[in-house]
């Protein structure tokens, strides 16, 4: 496969392949994990979705959603359940294709954002995502993704992504003398 485009290394759409989907993980425990068809259906939307608004892994450069049909990374890519207790909210995790892939929080905020600015094109009153705990920052992203979700939900409107550092930031880093020197940078989502 060395050499090969990512173009070349995507399954057929349309199909729902186990060997090629990420196994679903802790975040979608004890919920109805959409699969088969229903999981089609909604991966379909989402990839109209990621188009319009520009939810592009830059690795691969191509959508986002297409992490699902590429054969190198059989592990990686959006799992979806319904929610246990509320079959108006929809579940979505993200399998990274490494433990430190940098994108993951960008990835992660832009899906948020385009799933739930454009709910009217997918039937569930809102998407909750995080990524999967083998990140090695999922607790720091997953804990963005929450307050970002709870302000959504507290506000009904996506904040700009600007606003309170939910457009995505750079690993914490530190100085030599132990200061944060992290800084914040705006999605385009």
């Amino acid at each position: 496969m060395f050499g090969a485009s990512s173009e070349d290394a995507l399954a057929p759409a349309g199909e729902f392949d186990p060997s090629v989907e990420p196994t679903p993980g802790d975040f979608l425990d004890d919920h109805d994990v959409l699969d088969g068809d229903d999981h089609v259906a909604f991966h379909e939307t989402t990839r109209e979705l990621f188009e319009e608004r520009g939810v592009y892994d830059m690795t691969f450069g191509y959508n986002l959603a297409d992490l699902n049909r590429d054969t190198r990374h059989t592990e990686a890519g959006y799992r979806y359940a319904e929610d246990a207790d509320d079959p108006d909210v929809l579940l979505a995790e993200f399998t990274p294709t490494t433990p430190f892939c940098p994108q993951s929080e960008t990835l992660t905020v832009g899906s948020f954002r385009a799933w739930n600015a454009l709910a009217d094109r997918h039937g569930y009153d809102l998407v909750r995502v995080r990524v999967a705990p083998m990140h090695q920052r999922s607790g720091d992203i997953n804990d963005a993704l929450a307050d970002l979700e709870a302000e959504f939900r507290e506000t009904g409107e996506l904040p700009e992504p600007d606003q309170g550092g939910h457009g995505g930031s750079t690993p914490p880093t530190t100085t030599r003398d132990g200061a944060d020197s992290s800084q914040s940078t705006d999605a385009p989502f």
